[in-house]
């Protein structure tokens, strides 16, 4: 299923697919000219979920084992996408449908917001546990998001975190059957359309300046 993006009232809900929803190159293309077209609009705020089993699951392994000489630029344009979302200037939220593993849960980590789904699915960092250290961006990222607690208990451990668990740490702000966590989370964005984008923007640059510059370099 190809990325689609539908709105509630001024908010566009954008759903990643109903497979892994891995970073392919096609993948990455499709999301940043949907972001893209979603800020362009003027939404009054950007919700992104998933369909089915998965929310993302992150980078592209198998790509990644069969183009290893790609490794620098796949990784770069993973940390843009990063960047991107963390900078929105519009209110975001992930609606966690379902698994969000390693760089999937990373862009969660990214969005202003997270609403997980209380009853399925997995929060995980796994990196620890498959011998893949975090870039200094993606560390960064992370650390500008969540507590020290938390970025502890779930960047050295490669604990898989429910949502009970995900809320109990404050990896997200509020938990939500299945039938209703896109919704909780336009909900949660409604009031805080109408800002300036640019000023927003700006604001957002500068609180995550040292995140931002990590995923640049």
């Amino acid at each position: 299923m190809p990325i689609t993006v539908t709105h509630t009232d001024t908010i566009a809900v954008l759903d990643l697919g109903d497979d892994e929803n891995r970073f392919s190159l096609d993948f990455l293309d499709e999301l940043e000219g949907r972001i893209a077209e979603v800020v362009s609009a003027g939404a009054g705020g950007l919700v992104t979920t998933g369909t089915g089993k998965f929310y993302s699951n992150g980078l592209d392994l198998d790509w990644l084992l069969a183009h290893g000489d790609q490794m620098q630029s796949y990784v770069g344009r993973v940390h843009a996408l990063f960047s991107r979302v963390l900078t929105c200037p519009m209110p975001t939220a992930a609606a966690l449908n379902g698994h969000a593993f390693g760089a999937g849960a990373m862009l969660a980590v990214a969005h202003d917001y997270r609403v997980m789904r209380s009853d399925r699915g997995f929060f995980c960092f796994p990196e620890v546990d498959i011998r893949i250290p975090f870039t200094p961006g993606m560390a960064a990222l992370i650390q500008a998001k969540l507590t020290p607690a938390a970025a502890v208990a779930s960047m050295t451990t490669g604990r898989r975190f429910g949502g009970g668990d995900a809320l109990t740490v404050r990896i997200v702000d509020a938990t939500a059957a299945d039938d209703s966590v896109v919704g909780d989370a336009v909900a949660l964005l409604s009031p805080l359309g109408g800002k300036d984008p640019g000023t927003l923007g700006a604001i957002k640059a500068t609180m995550y300046g040292p995140a931002v510059a990590a995923l640049a370099s």
